[in-house]
């Protein structure tokens, strides 16, 4: 390679596809950085370096070529498929670099994987970094939400190259340090989880309004757009305006009458809900979003029952008051969503011995990814004011939102049952808060049952100590050495 190629670049990006690419872009229109790019195949680092010259991005044809241009210690951000193909690039670069360097897995890894991969890293003394980057194509491009693990070392290079091309929101890039090995990919997995709810949810008010409410798909892309200026403003609400209006130029019908409706799923939604159900945090949000999509996707057994329902429940009528009420039942059930999200950030912080700030993380999801919203502020306030709170249910704010739209969800969820439309994720979110609420639940005739058919005792309300009955003998009641379990 030329000599004054060498050590020229402060920041690497090896993976050239869209993704790739765009962050290269990015990394390049900061005041500061000079780009080292690479990929496997020549071709599309010469597509990139051609299309864009004045990036003035440091191109190498060998991997050999693109460590030497790269400044030590040597940074290098992995945009490529997760998998095989992610650990075959790794242990090129781990061969090549030296102690001190660093190694960003960007893609979409799983944290186990990432945990596994710094444990094995770190004996060379090179530092691997899982950062999960929330934006998708243009956020990559204009500035994502990253949410970087790994060691603090690490981050004192790599910090101020991610805070340049972060999001900005409120004046604060939208980057922080998570936590050590895989806490930037766990983070990144439950925002995508939190995603599929809040998705899920946004997608059943639109099904109300339009089967309960009689609306067509303008007129509920009028009625988003003006949920969109006041307390639901998010990113994807303004998104679903977006879709609803738009109109098929082959039919002249609304667009989202012509697409399938069945949804696809790229497995980041069934980590969140494998790893809460590792941890013990009941998510069901997030669950009943990813199950949704199941069905949806299941047209043999769609088509078999609507082949032997002879019926279905006659519509509610409803007044103008209705929308108010979905908005209301929306807002409330993506509280819940988050908070389970939170919970599991939570528990899984405390199992792998991650150092999380609440307060930040909600920051950084301001701006740049999917689920940018409005009320984050509210909950980084709550998480600043209280970080120990037990639930976000229970902070002020959260507590009178809820109490407040209360009523009309308990009606919109009953007028939804009522007609035969399903709403998984509002009825799910309104058990739940149900069950945190009510002063006692028949867990104990649960655990009643569990004792009798497999002895696996119970804790009584008015004496410590762990009991067992004597089922199949005189039913009588014995204090056992064992935990309730």
């Amino acid at each position: 390679m030329p000599e004054s190629t060498v050590g020229k670049a402060n920041i690497g990006v090896v993976g050239l596809a869209v993704m790739g690419s765009n962050l290269a872009r990015n990394l390049a229109s900061r005041e500061g950085n000079t780009v080292a790019v690479y990929n496997r195949t020549f071709a599309r680092t010469e597509t990139l370096t051609g299309e864009h010259p004045e990036a003035g991005f440091v191109a190498s044809e060998a991997i050999d070529d693109f460590v030497a241009s790269l400044q030590k210690p040597r940074t290098a951000i992995i945009m490529v498929q997760a998998g095989a193909g992610t650990d075959a690039v790794i242990d090129e670069l781990v061969e090549r670099f030296e102690p001190g360097d660093i190694i960003v897995d960007g893609g979409n890894a799983n944290f186990h994987d990432t945990i596994a991969r710094e444990k094995r890293i770190s004996p060379t003394g090179i530092h691997f970094v899982g950062a999960g980057i929330s934006g998708g194509e243009e956020g990559a491009l204009k500035g994502p939400s990253i949410m970087p693990g790994g060691s603090e070392e690490s981050y004192k290079t790599l910090g101020p190259i991610l805070a340049s091309i972060a999001a900005i929101a409120e004046g604060e890039p939208c980057v922080t340090h998570i936590g050590t090995d895989g806490a930037g990919h766990f983070v990144k997995m439950i925002h995508n989880g939190i995603e599929y709810a809040d998705m899920q949810l946004i997608a059943e008010a639109y099904d109300l309004l339009r089967t309960v409410g009689g609306l067509e798909p303008a007129a509920i892309a009028d009625v988003f757009s003006e949920w969109n200026k006041g307390y639901l403003e998010s990113y994807l609400i303004e998104i679903t305006a977006e879709v609803l209006r738009q109109v098929d130029a082959k039919t002249g019908k609304p667009f989202v009458d012509i697409v399938l409706d069945e949804a696809g799923s790229k497995g980041t939604g069934v980590w969140t809900v494998q790893n809460a159900l590792d941890l013990g945090i009941p998510v069901g949000g997030i669950a009943e979003a990813v199950f949704a999509r199941a069905v949806s996707s299941k047209p043999t057994q769609r088509a078999a029952v609507q082949s032997v329902v002879k019926s279905r429940p006659e519509i509610q009528k409803v007044d103008a008051s209705f929308a108010d009420d979905v908005s209301k039942a929306l807002y409330a059930s993506k509280v819940v969503a988050y908070a389970q999200g939170f919970d599991a950030i939570i528990a899984g912080a405390e199992k792998y011995g991650w150092n999380i700030n609440k307060d930040k993380i909600a920051k950084i999801w301001r701006g740049g990814c999917i689920i940018r919203a409005q009320f984050l502020n509210r909950i980084a306030d709550a998480y600043d004011e209280n970080p120990d709170i037990a639930t976000l249910l229970e902070a002020p704010y959260f507590a009178d939102a809820v109490a407040e739209g209360e009523a009309a969800w308990r009606r919109v969820v009953a007028t939804a049952a009522l007609s035969g439309v399903p709403v998984p994720g509002f009825g799910s979110a309104l058990s739940y808060y149900d069950s945190l609420a009510s002063k006692r639940l028949p867990a104990a005739l649960v655990q009643g049952q569990r004792d009798f058919f497999g002895a696996h005792t119970y804790k009584r309300v008015d004496e410590d100590g762990v009991f067992h009955t004597l089922w199949s003998g005189d039913r009588s009641e014995i204090q056992t050495t064992g935990s309730s379990h």
